[in-house]
C-alpha cells in the first residue's frame, strides 16, 4: 500500500507541473490575441497627433492607408501614360519637327513613368518597414523622424538632420 501512496503522490505532481505550464502557456497565448483583437479602424478624416503615442496602432493604420492609396494612384498614372503613349506612336508625321516634338514628349514622358516607378518600389519599402515596426525611425540613428514629416513625405527614412548630411555626402562624392 505504501508504494501506491507515493506514486499517487508522485503522479499529482507530475499534474501539477504541466498544470503551471499550461496556465503559462495560457498567458502568453493571451497577449497575442489582446494585441490581435480585430483591425484598428480610423475615421477618414483622421489625423495623427502628437497627443498620442508616436508610431501606435492608428498612426500605424493611418499612414498604411496613405501609402497603398497612394501607390494606387501612381499604378493608375502609369497605366494611363503607358495605354495613351502607345496609342501615339501609330500616328508618324512626316514633318520632322513634329517628329522631333513627339520624340522629346514620349521622352519626357518614359523618364517620368520612371521616377513614379522608383517611387512605387520607395512606397514598397516603407509598407514593409510599417510591418516590421521601423517605420518612422531613422535608418541611421533610430530616432522618431516625427508626424509632421511623415505627413509631407510618408516615404521619409531619416530625420531631417540625418537627411541633410546624406545629401552633403552625396554632393561630396558627386564633386570628386
Amino acid at each position: 500500500m505504501p508504494k501506491t501512496s507515493k506514486a499517487k503522490k508522485k503522479v499529482s505532481k507530475v499534474k501539477s507541473k504541466p498544470i503551471i505550464k499550461t496556465k503559462a502557456k495560457a498567458k502568453v497565448a493571451l497577449k497575442p490575441k489582446i494585441v490581435a483583437k480585430g483591425p484598428i479602424k480610423i475615421s477618414k478624416t483622421y489625423i495623427p497627433k502628437d497627443t498620442e503615442k508616436y508610431m501606435c496602432e492608428k498612426h500605424k493604420v493611418f499612414f498604411r492607408i496613405k501609402l497603398q492609396d497612394w501607390k494606387k494612384e501612381l499604378v493608375r498614372a502609369n497605366n494611363e501614360a503607358l495605354y495613351n503613349g502607345s496609342m501615339d506612336d501609330n500616328s508618324i508625321s512626316a514633318d520632322i519637327v513634329d517628329q522631333a516634338s513627339s520624340y522629346t514628349d514620349k521622352n519626357v514622358e518614359m523618364k517620368a513613368i520612371n521616377r513614379q516607378i522608383k517611387l512605387i518600389s520607395e512606397i514598397d519599402k516603407a509598407l514593409i518597414r510599417l510591418k516590421d515596426d521601423t517605420y518612422g525611425y531613422c535608418l541611421d540613428t533610430a530616432e522618431p523622424i516625427g508626424l509632421k514629416r511623415l505627413m509631407a513625405r510618408p516615404i521619409a527614412k531619416y530625420t531631417i538632420a540625418a537627411q541633410e548630411k546624406h545629401e552633403k555626402n552625396e554632393k561630396v562624392h558627386a564633386d570628386d
